[in-house]
């Protein structure tokens, strides 16, 4: 028989998916890691199951304990199915930017959700970082997990992901692309992955609006560079401490309205319903298209699950209001008229 002991051991083991159609002018094969098929529907249950283990073995997190923690939406969903299993109490801060499903979800499962705002600096006592720390400092027996700057976000990466896809292509493949937000994905995954051959090449997409590509170039924070975006769990108005800029060859950026649209084309044209994220991530990688070669293997990870976009990206009426389309898709001619 083949049983898991519990939901956390389904964690992992995703697969590796080849894009058919809207890749077909590219001149290499590129492949979709499709992290959606975590129990959490993200990559995150990776980093979030490691930090609580490691917070555990070092006394961080004790029983009956509760896990504090700003976040998108994802990594809590993984904290929280990691906090059910193991008995933790669950208190997230999260921005109003972030999709409704996204807080529905986390208090489906048990977790108290506060919503901040989003268009305040880091520092700022209303932002959802400052308010996460506060909360770890006033609540007994709390811990905070920090997917920012706690490196068990990249060491999860580096102990699954990375040798996951050095298995499943062969060690043939040539370059990752994924969205870059924490710096946990795409820092843990380029440690192994560079160990195994240095010449694979790393590209990090990025929103328009986020400072990591700026720093990536120059070194420098330059908040100059900082101006709201509507996309999601990538982009970030400060560093990391998970970021090894070194590991990685390349940043691009991609519009809000660009990443939209092409993750309502890979639902449409390559049946894989994802988020926000993989949209960008595909998306970038196409802007970048003249850089690949014949013999290349392409890697992009998809992060996470379209569910979690359902009044947003998937809505024809908040892309039209965002200015992303024109008109809805998916009604019938004679039904526009009536409309």
């Amino acid at each position: 028989m083949d049983i898991k002991y519990n939901i956390l051991e389904t964690i992992g083991n995703t697969p590796l998916i080849r894009l058919n159609k809207i890749t077909q002018t590219l001149p290499c094969q590129v492949l979709a890691k499709v992290d959606y098929f975590n129990p959490g529907n993200s990559i995150k249950d990776r980093m979030a199951l490691k930090m609580i283990e490691v917070a555990e073995q070092e006394g961080k997190l004790k029983p009956g304990g509760t896990i504090i923690e700003c976040t998108s939406g994802n990594t809590g969903m993984g904290l929280a199915l990691a906090a059910v299993v193991k008995g933790y109490k669950c208190i997230f801060t999260t921005t109003d930017k972030q999709s409704k499903e996204k807080a529905d979800i986390l208090r489906a499962v048990g977790a108290e959700v506060i919503v901040c705002p989003t268009n305040v600096e880091p520092d700022d006592p209303r932002s959802y970082y400052a308010i996460a720390q506060r909360l770890a400092r006033e609540i007994p027996n709390s811990f905070h997990a920090n997917q920012y700057d706690n490196l068990a976000n990249r060491l999860a990466h580096y102990e699954s992901t990375g040798p996951e896809l050095w298995e499943q292509t062969d060690g043939k493949i040539t370059h990752l692309v994924s969205a870059a937000g924490t710096g946990g994905t795409i820092t843990g995954t380029a440690m192994f992955l560079k160990q195994k051959n240095p010449n694979i090449k790393i590209w990090a997409i990025d929103a328009c609006g986020s400072l990591l590509t700026h720093y990536f170039k120059t070194g420098l924070i330059d908040m100059d560079q900082v101006h709201p975006y509507v996309s999601e769990g990538f982009g970030e108005d400060f560093v990391p401490e998970n970021f090894d800029m070194s590991l990685i060859d390349h940043f691009e950026q991609v519009t809000d309205k660009d990443g939209a649209i092409m993750a309502r084309r890979i639902a449409r044209e390559e049946g894989i319903f994802c988020g926000y994220s993989a949209g960008s991530c595909l998306q970038g990688l196409m802007q970048l298209k003249d850089e690949l070669k014949k013999d290349d293997m392409v890697v992009c990870i998809f992060h996470d699950h379209g569910s979690r976009y359902l009044g947003k990206i998937y809505n024809d009426q908040w892309m039209i209001d965002q200015g992303f389309m024109h008109e809805a898709v998916n009604i019938a001619p004679e039904l526009k008229k009536v409309s």
